[in-house]
């Protein structure tokens, strides 16, 4: 069945309130099920009216970017001294903890929390694990096959959401004597895995 052929302006139109509509990022793939599913719309036409919508949005006050789970709009980060007015409540500060443990898990996942022990040579908290789950930016993806079982644990598309990244090839690159650093750390024989 044939669908409904669209023009390639209202086809970029379809696009970009759905985008703008939609409370998450949306995905080509999603879009292709729900607004466009009667739609004739091939793979490629649809990413040209990305592209184009991506490059109209350039110059003004909010962006059309793509993140781990889709296509967003979100304001134009230069503009964030402004906009930061428009709410009360401060966003949340994450301990160096966290931040650290969340790093661990970005760069070398799946990796176990005496993994993460390990390399910063302290215990991990079981607060510190915990808000990462719950804030679903990481998600345990199996279980290491070693006495005790213990966890691994891997970052989730909010996570790539939540930091504006459309993949984990984009986190900056870290040094590669850091790399290695971290590479012997984990490796080490002597890191003991809780159960």
């Amino acid at each position: 069945m044939a669908g409904k052929r669209v023009s390639d302006e209202q086809l970029q139109e379809l696009i970009e309130a759905a985008i703008f509509v939609a409370e998450k990022p949306v995905s080509k793939q999603l879009l292709k099920e729900t607004v466009l599913s009667d739609i004739a719309a091939s793979s490629e036409r649809i990413t040209s009216a990305i592209k184009a919508l991506e490059i109209h949005y350039q110059t003004r006050g909010i962006r059309l970017v793509e993140v781990g789970s889709g296509y967003r709009f979100q304001a134009c980060p230069s503009l964030s001294p402004w906009l930061a007015k428009l709410w009360q409540e401060r966003a949340p500060k994450f301990s160096r903890a966290t931040l650290e443990t969340l790093a661990l898990i970005a760069y070398r996942q799946p990796i176990t929390r005496g993994e993460i022990e390990q390399v910063r040579g302290v215990a991990v908290s079981s607060h510190i694990m915990k808000s990462l789950l719950e804030r679903d930016w990481v998600k345990i993806v199996g279980y290491k096959e070693v006495p005790g079982k213990p966890a691994l644990y891997a970052t989730t598309k909010q996570f790539l959401d939540y930091f504006s990244l459309t993949g984990l090839e984009a986190l900056p690159k870290l040094p590669e004597k850091q790399m290695i650093t971290l590479d012997n750390l984990i490796q080490d024989p002597s890191v003991r895995e809780l159960s």
